[in-house]
């Protein structure tokens, strides 16, 4: 077993929300500690609505340089401006033409369930890192826990240079068995921005449970 590496926090947005109000809980987030990434994913939206959000947003993001990543459009991340995209469709074809829009500097993450084979295939087409859950119950996307997610990120963290993220249903409370897993990054969506005290102290929380492991 290797050393544990100090996870970063990778935050993905509410699937709904109110886009003037957000900036405000984006902010709280980002003034919580640092966040590596931050991922729009708006799967109700029309285009036209994301590119707006996404040009608001943008501005804000670059403040605290963190990577800006939108999900699934990557035309519209290379329009906008985004630092890359995230797909959630792992064909290999469909990687490859992120990386030829976007370009060698962009990042291109890769949802892959707990599936090994389709990870390695995701990463030898030219992903940047690859995601492996839901780790828990997730009720942001209403899936169950994958019970081979914590297995697959300790394999993949420990075979392979291409980074992984840990999704789904992740708080700071169950989160001792993700870290021990040595996974490059933790992504949290509801433990955010659905926080009692708000993101700010959501973003806190994280990085102090993130300290006591070291």
């Amino acid at each position: 077993m290797g050393d544990r590496v100090e996870s970063q926090l990778y935050l993905v947005s509410p699937p709904r929300f109110e886009p003037a109000g957000f900036t405000d809980s984006l902010r709280q987030a980002l003034d919580g500690g640092p966040v590596a990434c931050f991922q729009l994913w708006m799967p109700d939206a029309d285009e036209d609505t994301i590119r707006q959000v996404a040009s608001t947003l943008r501005p804000i993001i670059l403040e605290y340089d963190t990577a800006f990543l939108l999900n699934g459009h990557t035309k519209l991340a290379s329009f906008v401006g985004c630092d890359g995209v995230h797909l959630d469709d792992t064909d290999a074809k469909t990687i490859k033409a992120a990386r030829k829009t976007l370009g060698d500097d962009a990042v291109v993450g890769v949802s892959c369930g707990s599936s090994r084979h389709t990870s390695m295939e995701a990463a030898e087409a030219g992903a940047d890192y690859v995601s492996f859950g839901p780790v828990y119950a997730t009720s942001t996307k209403g899936l169950d826990a994958d019970e081979d997610a914590l297995d697959t990120l300790s394999w993949w963290a420990e075979m392979m240079e291409v980074p992984c993220v840990a999704v789904g249903g992740i708080t700071p409370d169950n989160l001792d068995p993700v870290l021990e897993t040595r996974c490059e990054f933790i992504c949290a969506v509801s433990a955010i921005w659905n926080h009692p005290k708000g993101p700010k102290q959501a973003v806190a929380d994280f990085h102090a449970k993130i300290r006591e492991a070291e």
